[in-house]
């Protein structure tokens, strides 16, 4: 058998498409605000227009420092997000923002709060804050996040942060894209952390303190230390070179602690950049964006097939809830098409 065969026909498609002159990725390419917006927006919405100017757009990728901010809610997250921000423009570095927000289960909108508390940087041509809602999608990020952080990513921003919408044991998808995970928590949690560890404590690259200034911020972050050394204990010795994960206090209303965690963030890059851990994280970012992408249009075909054979989905869960047909045989049949 020839290696072709084992290629699924990629040899033929390999060449990556370019940007067509005046497109939307072209303009995106020349950092045109208005064209990111309007892409996003494509995305946002799942339009099969996104499709060719992220493929344009794809060549161009690969440079951005992406970073995931999560925690509780009222956490002080989108404060923290806007000191950075700040932070990161005094160092001249150009700065996208990805304010991920929850979806009303009723009326299917989104209350975009947090581009109004980073309204400072509204003016700056250096900065761009896109809020996306959830639109269901578990985890704490929307499924157009990946999406948007490489339009972000090929404008040329330096770098990209994630805010997600508030981290409970089971939202950690934030560390599936992002190069460096802060965790932000705040004093008082008390049991909560107890909690929560079980899905921060693999997700974390790093945690923040926020709020240091309240009572009990070094009890949480004696809790936090020991969470980690009972988790490493779990896990044996482990590599002598590996990341210790720091715990840095901070009060972000004040702009205290906000260089510190930087500087933490970008000792984290470097080392992942100092051995695999970066290709690692892009390969494993990959692997997930490739299988959302097959798992949306193996559904989106399967769910045609049924309509073209007269089986509308209402209809078919209709049947299934009387018993008539049960979900395994409909299912088995549309993906046989």
């Amino acid at each position: 058998m020839s290696d072709a065969s084992h290629d699924f026909g990629l040899r033929a498609a390999a060449p990556l498409r370019s940007a067509a002159p005046g497109s939307l990725a072209a303009r995106v390419l020349d950092g045109d605000v208005r064209a990111a917006a309007r892409l996003m927006r494509l995305i946002d919405d799942a339009q099969p227009a996104a499709e060719p100017e992220l493929r344009a757009l794809f060549p161009h990728t690969g440079r951005a420092q992406i970073v995931g901010i999560t925690g509780n809610p009222g956490a002080g997250k989108s404060t923290l997000v806007d000191r950075l921000i700040a932070h990161l423009r005094k160092q001249g570095r150009s700065v996208g923002v990805l304010a991920v927000d929850p979806t009303s289960p009723f009326t299917g909108g989104a209350i975009l709060g947090d581009r109004i508390r980073m309204q400072d940087h509204a003016l700056d041509a250096g900065v761009f804050i896109r809020s996306l809602a959830t639109r269901g999608q578990l985890g704490g990020l929307s499924r157009a996040t990946s999406d948007c952080v490489r339009v972000l990513d090929a404008m040329g921003k330096d770098v990209v942060l994630i805010e997600t919408v508030g981290v409970g044991q089971d939202e950690v998808e934030v560390c599936r894209l992002a190069h460096s995970t802060v965790v932000v928590v705040v004093p008082g949690l008390g049991d909560d952390i107890q909690a929560i560890k079980a899905g921060i404590l693999e997700v974390a690259d790093l945690f923040a303190v926020n709020k240091a200034d309240r009572e009990g911020a070094d009890r949480t972050v004696r809790d936090l230390r020991s969470m980690l050394e009972l988790n490493h204990a779990m896990l044996g010795a482990g590599d002598p070179a590996g990341w210790e994960i720091p715990i840095l206090k901070m009060v972000a209303t004040r702009d205290e602690g906000i260089a510190e965690l930087w500087q933490a963030i970008e000792r984290h890059h470097a080392f992942l950049r100092s051995g695999p851990g970066l290709l690692q994280r892009e390969s494993q970012r990959a692997r997930n964006e490739l299988v959302e992408l097959l798992r949306e249009r193996l559904l989106r075909e399967a769910l045609q097939r049924l309509a073209g054979e007269g089986g509308r989905l209402d209809d078919l869960a209709q049947r299934i809830a009387r018993r008539e047909l049960d979900p395994y045989a409909v299912a088995e049949a549309a993906a046989r098409g």
